[in-house]
């Protein structure tokens, strides 16, 4: 069985306006107690057990506002909770372009971290301002090849589009300009304007304006058609990779499979069930000072609602959701639970057998929430508080 770990650092030097995640700004927070407080809730959560993880993801916030002596102690900790990897781990850390110093590089390193996945989100500076991004085009060139250097050979950048003011000729630049420095890993993905992000706010007094869902689907062709062309295989309706350099952790959650997860606001999902830990911080250290598990909700997940899921998220992979698999897993074949919902779908052109997988068509992935909803099922179990 796959299992995975996600680890939440919820530090940042700068807030971006678009972000909605748990995080805070650095200064004068206690970085090294909520460092110690994740080996201890590794240890209420593992129980004595030890916990092998096939793929880790340290995200945030910013993990990289962590000083060297701090990543350096993060990843010990992990180690004394009980939790394991070998050099077939898939073991990703975010960074922000700009501050990652070589010596927090280098500890990393140590530590069995072999992919770097690096906010980039845009080369337009002046698209940089707007969303509050700190780094500069420069910098972003100067991580890579410091990186690389130090022996990264498995790199994702992250890039975002439909941001306010974002037009389709700076879209293609940064396309470009992501392609020029022939990453191993791209994600793209449409902003989302949330609530209590300074985007929102800009947006209700009229500052900015969401774009069009017709010009943002433009946008979203275009790039699939660009990384297409320069030998980058779309596996996932975001996710676009070279050969063999596909996120495994990611696959992790899109398989729906296991993975646990620590820190403030951190999600995991263990043994059907999915909990949510306590997102403020000094909440969370509470909880871990008194020896308790810092669990906000769990929810029991259903069979129909794990059908769902399997579904729902296996439909965001190119692949599809192979039939042989949801039959063995959930012990009942998809065509008795789904078959008047997959022939509608496939009358109307949204999804397509391909083998054994059913996968969304082109016109399905633009179209995917439509599909989804499609899946849905009537609740059979109570969530648990």
């Amino acid at each position: 069985m796959k299992q995975g770990l996600y680890v939440h650092i919820p530090f940042c030097k700068q807030i971006c306006h678009y972000c909605d995640f748990n995080k805070v700004l650095v200064k004068n927070q206690p970085v090294d107690t909520y460092v110690s407080a994740l080996l201890t809730e590794g240890r209420l959560r593992l129980r004595g057990n030890t916990y092998h993880s096939n793929t880790i993801y340290i995200g945030g916030g910013t993990p990289t506002a962590l000083s060297a002596n701090q990543l350096d102690q993060l990843f010990t900790n992990l180690h004394k909770a009980g939790i394991s990897w070998d050099e077939a781990s898939e073991v990703t850390l975010e960074v922000n372009p700009d501050g990652v110093t070589t010596e927090q590089l280098k500890v990393v390193r140590a530590h069995g971290i072999n992919r770097l996945s690096v906010g980039v989100q845009t080369f337009d500076t002046t698209l940089l301002e707007t969303i509050g991004r700190t780094h500069s085009v420069a910098d972003v060139h100067a991580l890579l090849e410091k990186a690389r250097g130090l022996g990264f050979n498995n790199i994702s950048i992250d890039l975002m589009y439909a941001l306010p003011g974002q037009t389709e000729d700076s879209w293609l630049q940064t396309v470009d300009r992501a392609i020029e420095l022939q990453p191993d890993h791209i994600s793209a993905y449409g902003l989302k304007i949330e609530p209590k992000t300074q985007f929102h706010n800009w947006q209700k007094s009229g500052q900015i304006i969401a774009m069009d869902q017709d010009d943002e689907a433009d946008l979203y062709e275009l790039l699939i058609n660009k990384l297409e062309k320069a030998g980058y295989f779309q596996y996932e309706i975001s996710n676009f990779a070279k050969s063999g350099k596909e996120s495994r952790h990611n696959l992790l959650y899109w398989e729906n499979e296991s993975y646990l997860a620590l820190g403030a606001g951190a999600h995991g999902y263990v043994e059907h069930e999915r909990y949510q830990n306590i997102g403020p911080i000094p909440h969370y250290l509470k909880a871990i000072e008194n020896e308790e598990l810092p669990t906000r909700k769990v929810d029991r997940i259903s069979k129909n609602e794990q059908m769902e899921e399997e579904m729902f998220l296996g439909l965001r992979l190119r692949k599809g959701v192979s039939q042989a698999n949801f039959d063995r897993k959930y012990e009942v074949t998809m065509q008795s639970v789904y078959g008047e919902a997959i022939e509608r779908l496939l009358r109307d052109e949204l999804v397509e057998w391909n083998d054994d997988c059913l996968r969304l068509t082109e016109r399905g992935q633009l179209l995917g929430n439509e599909v989804f909803a499609q899946f849905l099922l009537p609740k059979d179990e109570e969530a648990i508080r």
